[in-house]
This record gives C-alpha cells, sequence and structure tokens, in this order.
C-alpha cells in the first residue's frame, strides 16, 4: 500500500468556526488518521516528516481555545541527531497579572508561562534563565532569557509558535539561536530600566496599570540633579530592600534564599553580599503625550540590588518635593542603611527597557563598556 501524501494538512481551529489557522512550528504538521494506523503504514508515513504532534485544547485568557501540542520526535535515531541548541529569546510582556519572573509554587508568573509555552510547541519543558528578575507588577520591554532545545525548529517559527499559545500579556520579539556559551543572565553587561510618572492631575484609566500619577508640583532641576550624583560605582546599600520588602512578596516562602543584597538577577555574577554597582547613567526626561505629561527616569548600570530602581524613583521623587536636599544623596549612600533613603515607588511604573551584552569583563561581576 502507498503511504499517504504529506501534502495534506489540518487546520487547529479557535472557538469561533469561522476563525481557522494552521498552527506551524517550523516543521510538518500532519495527523494520520487510525485507519492508516490500522493498515500497519505509520512505519512508512512517519519517515516523511520530523515531528508527529498530537493535540489538546488548552483555555487561556479571552476564553480563545489554542492547540496544546506536545511534539515528539519520530524516532531514537532522530532525537539522536538532533544535539541541544541554545536559544535567546527577547520579550515584552505587562507585568499587572503576575508574581514577577520567578516560578513559584501556586503562583502565575512570567518565567512559569514561558516554561509552559515551551512544553506545549516542543514537548520539552526546558527553564528560561532570565536577564534579570522582575517582580511583581513590573514591566519589561525588553526581557531576554535562555534555554536550551532539541527540538530543530527554524526561529521564526518558534516565535510565531509560543506568541499563539502564551497569553496575550506576553510577547515573544526575537527569538535566535546563539554560542552555547551564552547566558542571558551571566552574560550581561548592561541594563537598562525606565520609570514613569504621570503628572496630570487625573490619570487615564489605560494608563494606570503602567505609570505613578503624581500631579504635585515638583523641582524637576533639583531631581535631575540629584539623578547624576547616584552615577558612577558606589555602595548602593541605602537602596536595596530590607528584609519587610522582601517578606511582602505573595510567595516568601519561594525566595527563602534572597536577602538584601541580592540582585534583580539573584544569582549574579557578583561577589556574595556585596552592594557595591555601577550606574552608567541616571536622568530624567519629560514626555508630552496624547493623554498629557509624563516624567520618565531612565537609569543604565552593570547590575541593580532588589528595589534599587524603586527606591531611586522614591528618593528623587522627595527630592522634587521638596523633603530631600540635593546634597543629601551623597550622604544617603554614606549612610548604608536603607532607613536613609526615601519611599519604594510602586512597581506599575517601572520597566526593564534593554539588556546589553558583550565580551569585556571583569572577574569580579563588573564589567568594562
Amino acid at each position: 500500500m502507498t503511504p499517504p501524501s504529506i501534502r495534506s494538512f489540518r487546520l487547529f481551529r479557535s472557538v469561533q468556526p469561522a476563525h481557522a489557522f494552521c498552527f506551524s512550528t517550523g516543521i510538518r504538521l500532519l495527523t494520520i488518521d487510525k485507519s492508516m494506523v490500522n493498515d500497519g503504514i505509520q512505519a512508512n508515513h512517519m519517515q516523511k516528516a520530523e515531528y508527529i504532534s498530537t493535540t489538546q485544547f488548552l483555555s487561556v485568557a479571552g476564553g480563545v481555545r489554542y492547540p496544546d501540542i506536545q511534539s515528539h520526535l519520530m524516532s531514537e535515531s532522530v532525537q539522536n541527531a538532533s544535539p541541544l541548541q541554545n536559544w535567546k529569546v527577547v520579550m515584552a510582556y505587562d507585568g499587572t497579572d503576575y508574581s514577577g519572573w520567578q516560578v513559584q509554587p501556586g503562583e502565575i508568573t512570567i518565567q512559569g508561562e514561558i516554561q509552559a509555552a515551551l512544553r506545549r510547541v516542543t514537548g520539552e519543558s526546558p527553564l528560561p534563565q532570565g536577564s534579570g528578575r522582575t517582580d511583581a507588577g513590573v514591566h519589561a520591554l525588553g526581557q531576554v532569557a535562555s534555554f536550551m532545545l532539541n527540538a530543530p525548529i527554524p526561529a521564526d517559527n518558534l516565535r510565531r509558535a509560543l506568541n499563539r499559545t502564551l497569553p496575550d500579556a506576553i510577547r515573544i520579539l526575537h527569538a535566535e539561536t546563539v554560542p552555547e556559551g551564552f547566558h542571558a543572565r551571566h552574560s550581561a553587561t548592561a541594563k537598562t530600566y525606565e520609570y514613569r510618572v504621570f503628572r496630570e492631575t487625573i490619570c487615564p484609566p489605560f494608563l494606570t496599570r503602567y505609570v505613578y500619577s503624581c500631579a504635585w508640583p515638583m523641582n524637576q532641576d533639583a531631581m535631575q540633579t540629584a539623578a547624576k550624583l547616584l552615577e558612577g560605582e558606589h555602595d548602593f546599600a541605602s537602596f536595596a530592600a530590607t528584609d519587610p520588602d522582601i517578606a511582602t512578596r505573595k510567595n516568601p516562602a519561594a525566595h527563602k534564599n534572597v536577602t538584601a543584597n541580592d540582585d534583580d538577577e539573584r544569582d549574579s555574577d557578583f561577589p556574595a553580599k556585596t552592594t557595591v554597582r555601577t550606574v552608567f547613567s541616571s536622568a530624567w526626561s519629560e514626555e508630552q503625550g496624547a493623554a498629557g505629561a509624563m516624567l520618565v527616569y531612565h537609569v543604565r548600570g552593570n547590575g541593580f540590588l532588589h528595589h534599587m530602581v524603586r527606591n531611586f524613583v522614591g528618593t528623587l521623587l522627595d527630592v522634587g518635593r521638596g523633603r530631600l536636599a540635593v546634597d543629601a544623596i551623597p550622604a544617603i549612600l554614606v549612610a548604608k542603611a536603607r532607613a536613609a533613603a526615601g519611599p519604594t515607588a510602586p512597581a506599575r511604573g517601572l520597566f526593564l527597557r534593554s539588556v546589553e551584552y558583550g565580551e569585556k569583563r571583569i572577574p569580579t561581576g563588573g564589567l568594562l563598556v
């Protein structure tokens, strides 16, 4: 008997019958009728494709049902012939409804969603390693993660497939294979964060998830001067999260090894328990949008302590309101005490803007740029 043609593909459908789409991962997806298996031709048919994918439907945000694809290699010979590849993905996400980046028991997290999506698309479950661990409610415009996969899937197809099964709040912007030694966290040489402060009296509802609304009068020149005083290599212990800050996480037991000295990237390349970091640039900019005026704080550095950027912002806003003098910043740095600095700004205004990678680095985990 002649094997069936591989030209026939079945479309996976959403709950709306009129909208059908082919869920492609860059490999040939097909289904085998039971009659074909019963006729004893499954083995021949399997030689014509790399994978056989069985589907189950999974409910995701918005009530849409996407195929839960559990891909299996067609044969042991194909599996053995597919070496592990190191992947780098760049992503954006709205962190409002998530308990931060890191997987936590009983909580919905960004890392957990990415891992689950990889399992649905490839049948593999690597734990993506992020460039940094963003807290609950913090957003990202350019978070980077790396992971290993056996699946020989084209990069653009992996990106599209992941975006079809991920919640709408998480988007993969770019995917590529990288050298084996690349690690999203350890290979990073700099990160840029931005914090958005809305300046109008009434904050539009569609902005409230992404800004800190502060309509009171502020001395922006003083804030800019104070921001510059944070540049350079300093001991930023005064701007690191204290134990009570860490205890406010939804599941503190999942972070039992976290201390006030830990980075956003926790298992970082910095020496243990050091709070010394280098801030390359620290500045405010004013933007005028359709909704009104916005102050945006931009900070770029080689690493950031837990809550460090949000504590920067809270302190600088106090300077703007006249509660702290500009010349108090050097004294706050010298104090090395969290109580010396200003309050922690809310998570909703913070974005991980971008992550940089380079080759020149010094052994202690600092870097040359």
